[in-house]
């Protein structure tokens, strides 16, 4: 079924954007499928299980790392990530800078922003974003690349709310590509999961994450 369920998915996506399929409490096995069906970049939140099956896939997939990121399990990933999402704070970005410096490497990430209407939701406000770009440690950050901004909608059946919060990213987006970022890099809004993904699209979605219309329920039992 995950070879059907991601050309289903694949045929609603234009081709400017990116699928990360979220891999999160899946099995190896599961992953090796969508793999053989031709998918290469896979999300996972948490850095162990990142780690533990990076070391048994292909090395040709791409790691996309999308949940809350402690510092002190960087470590783990920094030596083959290709994108962290959760970047929520200076600290944090500050500790991969470190751990990216001590691999050889310059980090890809994206600026992750609360627009949810929710508290357990992570994520930069802009105030917050201007400060941290803006400040002397930033700019000695050389082993890190902020090549955009993501962000979580609220988990809510008000289609209009939804739309408005991936509105407020992508205005977050072009007011920090406007004043900070102006190079060719920085152009990756990551928004919308599988619930919600065509409106994220219709908001300019460049990466949607999506799991469970891939590859069914969370297995919450191997969290």
């Amino acid at each position: 079924m995950i070879k059907e369920n991601l050309n289903v998915v694949r045929a609603t996506l234009p081709d400017n954007v990116t699928l990360i399929a979220v891999s999160k409490t899946k099995p190896v096995e599961d992953l090796q499928e969508a793999y053989d069906a031709g998918q290469r970049i896979f999300g996972e939140n948490k850095a162990l299980e990142m780690r533990d099956k990076h070391q048994v896939l292909p090395d040709d997939i791409k790691w996309h790392f999308i949940g809350h990121l402690q510092t002190n399990k960087i470590k783990y990933i920094a030596p083959f990530v290709t994108l962290i999402h959760s970047i929520d704070s200076a600290s944090l970005l500050d500790a991969v800078n470190k751990e990216a410096a001590k691999n050889n490497r310059v980090i890809d990430c994206l600026l992750q922003f609360h627009i949810a209407q929710e508290d357990t939701k992570f994520g930069l406000d802009m105030e917050e974003a201007k400060n941290m770009i803006e400040s002397d440690n930033f700019k000695k950050m050389n082993n890190v690349r902020i090549v955009g901004v993501m962000g979580m909608a609220t988990f809510t059946d008000d289609v209009n709310q939804v739309r408005n919060e991936f509105k407020t990213l992508k205005n977050i987006f072009d007011t920090l590509k406007d004043n900070y970022f102006k190079d060719d890099s920085f152009k990756e809004i990551s928004m919308g999961m599988s619930d919600d993904y065509p409106i994220a699209i219709e908001e300019g979605a460049t990466m949607v994450r999506v799991g469970s219309k891939i590859f069914g329920a969370r297995n919450y039992a191997n969290i």
